[in-house]
């Protein structure tokens, strides 16, 4: 039997990236994420997995977020027996992102049952917080630069992708076919705590993310001044900042970014609550990282304390979250999610664009068919718990400050060791990923594709 490469998720679009590599010797998924955004996109995590997961002998995934790790529990729950395998920083950012997972989509069930604003009775959640909790059971650490076997036939080197902590580009040898597997690639030394990624290495064929495939990030500078003008021109007016975050590693990035401003007395010294358990928690695996000096982060980092300064305030509990609804003074609250699909940001959110004082900072990437998004393109109402909200306050758009490789970086990692037989683009939408893949076909020499979802082709 010859290698196979199916695309299940994150063709042709930002999410849900799942990648089934078959060969005569076994069956292994690449990511195993949940769709997100666009309702008919969201409508394909209900669905039976296209494989039986009892078939599928091993996973591999590049990094924590939910998009390439938030269907694990589902896979596990209807009879994936294998292991999963991940760096280490992964499986300690994994064990709080799937649980919290669970948690909130039960949570978001039940108060849309209380609120009556689901078309389903009742509402039920994707997965539960017990199907995530086991299914972190089947995580596998595995240290970078290690070649492992990961099923018959099958090995996997795992490399620094500098996107998040743990984050990975994947090496797959499969009877003698090599697969580059980019991950989410970071950007090289941008990140204000991680290094960058790692270089390609050679490969038959190339899998790579093209989030930013058609476009240019601004320059970092310019968006941080941006920021630092909206925390000074809100808290002037006596607004509230409001700041949609990925719980891992957005928010680090984001109070990283902070800290630096208010030890430059660029912006005023703020209270700034963090209303994520979540990231809470993810907060505290990056600082053990910086701590002991992870083989990931940037140079010199070891032993500091990048958020240093900060009027830090953490907001673990619904009751502390529900505190900052009376906030009457300025501060900046930072609570996930980062595109306000979900979690306790839209709360804040429900309270806040309706204030023309206060201001919202949308900073990082907001996928179509998100109430992000919708803020990015200018809407003058968002629909919050079945109701819309009229959007007064300010937005402010510094996503540019991505963490993700732009068009730019995507070409020069892909092209210092060009695939030997194809490029294939993923997890990004349409338009960007056929603009990469325009744009390796002219610099690799080799045959680039976008491919569509749930198609299988020969490698």
């Amino acid at each position: 039997m010859s290698v196979s490469l199916s695309f299940l998720g994150g063709a042709g679009t930002v999410t849900g990236s799942r990648f089934l590599v078959e060969s005569a010797s076994a069956r292994v998924l690449v990511d195993c994420g949940l769709f997100q955004g666009l309702r008919e996109l969201r409508r394909r995590n209900w669905e039976p997995f296209p494989v039986d997961p009892a078939s599928i002998d091993a996973v591999v995934m590049t990094h924590a977020h939910l998009d390439h790790t938030g269907a694990l529990p589902q896979l596990v729950r209807d009879g994936f027996r294998g292991r999963a395998h991940v760096t280490a920083d992964t499986t300690a950012l994994a064990g709080i992102v799937l649980p919290d997972s669970g948690h909130l989509q039960e949570e978001d069930a039940a108060y849309a049952n209380r609120r009556g604003s689901s078309k389903h009775h009742p509402a039920l959640p994707l997965y539960t917080e017990l199907d995530a909790r086991i299914a972190l059971g089947s995580l596998t650490p595995v240290p970078f630069g290690c070649s492992v076997e990961v099923a018959a036939g099958t090995r996997a080197t795992f490399r620094p992708a500098g996107h998040i902590l743990g984050s990975a580009t994947v090496e797959l040898a499969v009877d003698g076919v090599t697969i580059l597997f980019s991950g989410d690639l970071g950007r090289p030394g941008d990140h204000p705590l991680l290094a960058g990624p790692a270089p390609a290495v050679p490969a038959d064929v190339l899998v790579v993310e093209s989030t930013y495939g058609d476009r240019h990030h601004e320059e970092t500078d310019e968006l941080v001044a941006r920021l630092a003008e909206a925390v000074t021109r809100t808290a002037a007016r006596g607004g509230v900042i409001v700041i949609p975050a990925f719980a891992v590693d957005r928010t680090e990035v984001v109070l990283s970014t902070l800290a630096d401003l208010v030890a430059a007395g660029t912006v005023p010294s703020l209270p700034v609550h963090v209303d994520s358990p979540m990231a809470l928690r993810a907060l505290a695996v990056y600082r053990s990282a910086i701590e002991r000096g992870a083989e990931d982060l940037r140079p010199g980092l070891r032993g500091t304390d990048p958020f240093a300064g900060l009027d830090l305030r953490e907001a673990p509990s619904p009751q502390d979250s529900m505190r900052l609804n009376d906030l009457r003074h300025p501060a900046i609250i930072v609570s996930a999610s980062g595109m306000a699909s979900g979690g306790r940001v839209l709360h804040h959110l429900e309270r806040r664009l309706p204030d023309h004082r206060s201001t919202v900072v949308l900073a990082g990437y907001q996928a179509a068919g998100t109430r992000g998004r919708s803020l990015l393109e200018g809407a003058r109402a968002v629909k919050l718990y079945g109701q819309y909200v009229p959007v007064r306050a300010e937005v402010v758009d510094v996503t540019g400050m991505s963490v993700h490789a732009d068009r730019d970086d995507l070409l020069a990692w892909s092209a210092e060791a060009p695939p030997s037989a194809a490029a294939f683009v993923v997890h990004g939408e349409q338009e960007a990923s056929d603009s990469l893949a325009a744009a390796l076909a002219d610099r690799l020499g080799v045959v680039s594709v976008v491919p569509r979802h749930g198609e299988r082709v020969l490698v």
